[in-house]
């Protein structure tokens, strides 16, 4: 299909904006140059990942061929927004980079979303065929004042919530870390309550969590403890009754003694002292 290159040259402004609140916002990217004023819809991410490229760009750039290119920027000049209306010629469906040698510029280019895959030959090429497509020349320090907005622009959204990193949202949010789960709680060893596949479940998302369980039969193991308790009972009962018998056949003993050696109380005592043992 017939393509529209739109190409600036020589942008007054090039920068990432949105529209929305934080949690519903929608990217986009807007030029201008003279009267001329172009926005492009894109997602989030590709946002960041032309900040994070483009960076990468002119650092190869000043290693490759010595060219001096300004260092990184934390301040922004430029931290207005977007300037009304902002329509979108296209959604961004791809993207490239490339090093204008002669101008020392960085070229960007952004081409529509299309239904079929492009061929990638097309991008930064001047080709009749393929998607429509927005072409910006930018300066070295125009590019790192660019991808300062755009991270800027990035970090502006919700604030990531500190145990799973997922965005808050206003009204709420359900957290795959801490909902439903207390930290100190004991969980319930019983086979009709553990589900293996759930424990499995919380081990992958809490670090240190034990999945390990025991099932132990409680009605099995009640009966037969009973049994052998009452077991022990009867033979405690029966050893003390061995005992007690032994204590009076001592006595008895004794007692033969204590006649035949005429009543001596010592022999007697002595008798006692074999039934205790």
């Amino acid at each position: 299909m017939a393509r529209t290159i739109h190409e600036f040259r020589s942008p007054q402004r090039f920068v990432a904006g949105t529209v929305g609140v934080p949690g519903d916002r929608t990217f986009y990217l807007q030029v201008s140059q003279d009267a001329r004023l172009m926005s492009v819809e894109l997602e989030k991410q590709q946002v960041l990942i032309l900040a994070d490229r483009l960076g990468y760009l002119l650092d190869e750039v000043q290693r490759r061929f010595g060219t001096p290119v300004p260092p990184e920027v934390s301040e922004v000049s430029d931290t207005d927004p977007l300037e009304s209306p902002v329509d979108a010629e296209f959604r961004v469906g791809s993207m490239g980079l490339g090093w204008d040698a002669e101008g020392a510029s960085v070229v960007i280019e952004l081409l529509a979303v299309t239904e079929q895959p492009i061929d990638e030959s097309v991008i930064l090429d001047d080709t009749d065929e393929g998607p429509d497509t927005l072409r910006i020349f930018l300066t070295a320090d125009e590019a790192r004042e660019f991808s300062a907005r755009s991270m800027r622009v990035i970090a502006a959204g919700r604030p990531l919530c500190p145990l799973c990193s997922q965005p808050l949202d206003p009204e709420g949010h359900i957290c795959a870390r801490s909902n439903g789960y207390k930290r100190d709680a004991e969980f319930s060893r019983s086979v009709e309550f553990v589900d293996p596949e759930v424990l499995a479940g919380l081990s992958r998302l809490v670090p240190g969590f034990d999945a390990s369980f025991d099932v132990d039969d409680d009605s099995g193991d009640d009966d037969s403890g009973d049994d052998d308790s009452g077991d022990d009972a009867a033979g405690d009962e029966a050893a003390g009754d061995g005992a007690a018998g032994d204590g009076a056949a001592g006595d008895d003993r004794a007692e033969d003694r204590g006649d035949e050696d005429d009543g001596d109380a010592d022999d007697g005592d002595v008798g006692d002292g074999e039934g205790d043992d």
